[in-house]
């Protein structure tokens, strides 16, 4: 008898640690681009309120919301 289970088993856990790294790494670029958005914003001069708004929209809205900022930063 073949006894597959443990290569599932094993196949399995590496999926897991794979999504869960990968999972990691778009959280700590999305505080990354928070921070980065925040220090930008108040380097530029803008009011710290200005770029707590937009940190609190990328927060909320990661892709979009630091596209926006792009766009609102280099028509200033």
């Amino acid at each position: 008898m073949n006894d597959t289970g443990g290569a599932v088993a094993t196949g399995f856990g590496f999926m897991v640690l794979l999504f869960l790294f990968i999972g990691i790494a778009l959280f700590v670029i999305h505080l990354i681009t928070i921070v980065w958005t925040y220090r930008d914003a108040v380097r530029q001069g803008h009011d710290p309120l200005y770029a707590l708004v937009f940190a609190g929209i990328i927060f909320f809205f990661p892709i979009l919301g630091f596209i926006v900022y792009l766009l609102v930063r280099k028509s200033n």
